[in-house]
C-alpha cells in the first residue's frame, strides 16, 4: 500500500510541477473531497477501536464511559487552546508529530523512551517540511483569530527560522533514529535504505507541492489511508464476524453522523464563508480531535505490537 501511496504523491507532484499548477479553488475541492472520504472516516472508527481495545484487554467497554471520557478529552483541550492559545498550539503540533510518527512507524518498538522520540521527531520532521516552506500560505491562517494578533511576535520568530527549524528537527531526527537503529542492533543495510528512501520521497512531495496540497497528500491520502488500512486489520483480527464489508458500512454510518454535526456546526460558526476560514476551521477541528483520538490510535497500536511480540 506505501508503495501505491507514494507513488500517487509522485504523480501528483509531476502533474503540479510540469503539466498544470493546481489552482488554489481545485487544492480546496481536493482537500475537502479527501476529508470526506478518507479523513473523516479515519477518525469516525474511533468507536469502532475503543470497543475492539476495550475487548483485547478482557475488559468491559461502556458506550456512556467512553463519550464521557472522548467529549472530556475534546473539551479540555478546546479549553487550552481558547485560554492558552500559543500553549495549545505548540502542544497540538507535538501531539500531532507523535501520532503521525506512530501511524508511519507502528511496527518499530515505540514503548521504549528512544521509540518515542523517534516517532516523536519524526513527525515533527513531517510538520516542519509542510508548514515552513509555506510559511506565507500559513501565516493567514494564524492570523484569522485573536490570539494571532495576540502572538504576532512569536509568529514573526517563526516566519524569521524557517530553516533553522526545519533543520533542528531533521538533527533531532537523526540523532534519534541513529540511537534507535544502534540500541535495538539494526544492521539490515536494505531495511534502512528502504525506509530512508521511503522518508525522503515523502519530503520531497511534501517540500514541492504547495501547503495545502502536501497537507492533503500527507494527511489525507497518506496517513488516513494507513490508518484505515491498519484498523480494518485490527477489528478484523479481533472477530470473524467483522469482515471488510461491515466495517466498511459502521465506519460509513459514523462518518455520515460525523459529517452532519460538522455541517451544523460549520454553518452556525461560519466555518464555511471563505476559503481562509474554511481552512483555519479545519485546523482548529483536527486540533481539538487529536487528543482524544491519538489517545485511542495510540492504545491500538500499542495492542497491536503486543500482539506481534507474542507471534514472534
Amino acid at each position: 500500500m506505501r508503495i501505491i501511496l507514494l507513488s500517487i504523491g509522485l504523480l501528483l507532484l509531476f502533474f503540479q510541477q510540469y503539466i498544470q499548477h493546481i489552482s488554489a479553488q481545485g487544492q480546496f475541492l481536493a482537500f475537502g473531497i479527501g476529508i470526506l472520504l478518507l479523513g473523516i472516516p479515519h477518525g469516525a472508527a474511533d468507536l469502532l477501536v475503543a470497543t475492539q481495545n476495550a475487548g483485547s484487554g478482557e475488559s468491559k467497554f461502556s458506550m456512556p464511559a467512553f463519550f464521557i471520557n472522548y467529549l472530556g478529552r475534546l473539551v479540555a483541550f478546546a479549553l487550552v487552546l481558547w485560554f492558552l492559545p500559543l500553549f495549545g498550539n505548540v502542544l497540538f503540533m507535538f501531539l500531532a508529530a507523535y501520532h503521525f510518527g506512530e501511524t508511519d512507524l507502528h511496527t518499530f518498538k515505540t514503548d521504549t523512551l528512544i521509540g518515542k522520540s523517534l516517532v516523536t521527531t519524526y513527525g515533527l520532521v513531517i510538520l516542519s517540511v509542510i508548514i515552513m516552506p509555506h510559511f506565507n500560505e500559513v501565516r493567514p491562517i494564524f492570523e484569522l483569530f485573536q490570539a494571532g494578533s495576540d502572538n504576532i511576535g512569536f509568529i514573526n520568530w517563526l516566519d524569521g527560522h524557517r530553516n533553522e527549524i526545519i533543520f533542528s528537527c531533521i538533527a533531532l531526527f537523526i540523532i534519534s533514529a541513529g540511537l534507535y537503529f544502534y540500541k535495538f542492533r539494526i544492521t539490515n543495510g536494505q531495511e534502512i535504505l528502504k525506509f530512508s528512501a521511503q522518508f525522503v520521497l515523502i519530503l520531497l512531495i511534501l517540500n514541492k507541492l504547495p501547503m495545502l496540497l502536501g497537507f492533503t497528500f500527507y494527511f489525507v491520502i497518506w496517513h488516513s489511508s494507513l490508518s484505515l488500512d491498519n484498523i480494518t486489520s485490527y477489528l478484523k483480527r479481533g472477530s470473524s464476524l467483522n469482515t471488510v464489508k461491515r466495517i466498511t458500512k459502521q465506519i460509513a454510518f459514523y462518518s455520515i453522523l460525523a459529517i452532519g454535526g460538522i455541517l451544523i456546526f460549520g454553518s452556525v460558526g461560519f466555518m464555511f464563508s471563505n476559503n481562509t476560514a474554511m481552512m483555519a476551521y479545519s485546523f482548529l477541528g483536527l486540533a481539538v480531535l487529536t487528543a482524544p483520538h491519538m489517545q485511542i490510535m495510540h492504545d491500538m497500536y500499542h495492542k497491536i505490537r503486543i500482539g506481534q511480540t507474542a507471534h514472534v
